[in-house]
């Protein structure tokens, strides 16, 4: 199946508020979000991601702001949206004592596809994400990813156009997490809009086709993966020499921001073009070993947000899985 590729929006956000007592969660958003992309909503533990997809997908409602999801009003329409909308949070929803047919046969009966279009979806769905082996399985006898792909089938059962992923990988393996990011793919070349909010920063460089970073409430920084990191200054060129002799040379003749003697080595500014490379090496002798820097999704996170991510947290089973979840939340 090939998409259509549109430019009609998924969502559209404007003036999107949300405040918990005295403390404002997300405080006058405005996003659009084009229909058959990945979008990705990136920030630290805390800043609204959880609360914002919880908004889209009606289960809590906003203070403020015009919002529609799937062509629907989210204040008038929610049954609507709800009827258009999956939602896979950061622990998989599924019931551990079910076998892997019984939790999608669940989910076919919950949306009245009828028996012979929930068997036909069923077999379909755990054909696709490779769990015909663990079919008849118990989910508690299955592994983290396994659970994370059942649960992202179950979202899928309902034939859903836009799919919300609140931290789909978090606590996968690397295997796991890419072969996730490769049925992300496979669902988008469908023609499925996904929103994503990840902690992983190297999964929305891989999956984003725009991404959104939001710190205390607002959206600081919003573009293409390679449009923000083009906004961060610091490329440079590492240079390691074989003996300081060929160092103090180089050092003489280059703009060096960086000298590390014990390293023999010399950090240059360089974008990382053709053009710079042979800029720096046309003013010395080779260098033993050359190695480019240009500024990631790591550099944009930390200079929009003034903090490191931490790429390597896993969840604390005994704690709120996302700081930006209050009590009122709960339904």
């Amino acid at each position: 199946m090939t998409a259509t590729v549109t430019t009609r929006p998924a969502i559209s956000l404007a003036g999107l508020r949300k405040s918990f007592g005295d403390t404002t969660v997300l405080d006058g958003i405005d996003l659009t979000v084009t229909e058959g992309t990945v979008f990705a909503l990136l920030g630290p533990n805390g800043a609204g991601k959880t609360t914002m997809v919880r908004i889209l997908a009606t289960l809590i409602p906003p203070d403020a702001g015009s919002i529609r999801v799937a062509g629907h009003d989210l204040t008038r329409e929610p049954d609507r949206i709800r009827a258009a909308i999956g939602l896979t949070g950061q622990f998989a929803a599924v019931d551990r004592l079910m076998t892997v047919r019984e939790n999608l046969q669940l989910m076919a009966d919950l949306n009245h596809l009828g028996r012979t279009e929930s068997r036909r979806r069923v077999a379909r769905l755990i054909e696709r994400f490779d769990l015909g082996a663990s079919a008849g399985k118990p989910v508690s006898l299955l592994s983290g990813g396994q659970q994370r792909r059942l649960d992202l089938a179950m979202t899928l059962t309902g034939d859903p156009r836009l799919i919300f992923l609140d931290e789909p990988t978090t606590g996968l393996d690397p295997r796991s997490r890419h072969d996730m990011w490769q049925i992300v793919r496979e669902m988008v070349a469908e023609g499925v809009t996904v929103f994503l909010t990840t902690q992983y920063l190297e999964e929305a460089d891989q999956l984003a086709d725009r991404i959104a970073l939001l710190d205390h409430g607002r959206i600081v920084a919003e573009g293409t993966p390679e449009e923000l990191k083009r906004r961060i200054p610091g490329g440079h060129l590492l240079l390691r020499f074989l003996d300081p002799g060929a160092l103090n040379a180089a050092a003489a003749v280059l703009d060096v921001t960086h000298r590390d003697d014990g390293a023999l080595t010399l950090q240059v500014p360089g974008d990382g073009s053709v053009n710079s490379i042979r800029e720096v090496l046309d003013r010395i002798h080779e260098p033993a070993e050359l190695s480019i820097h240009t500024p990631d999704l790591d550099d944009v996170f930390f200079t929009f947000t003034n903090k490191r991510p931490d790429t390597d947290k896993r969840p604390d089973t005994n704690k709120r899985p996302d700081t930006d979840k209050k009590p009122e939340e709960k339904r």
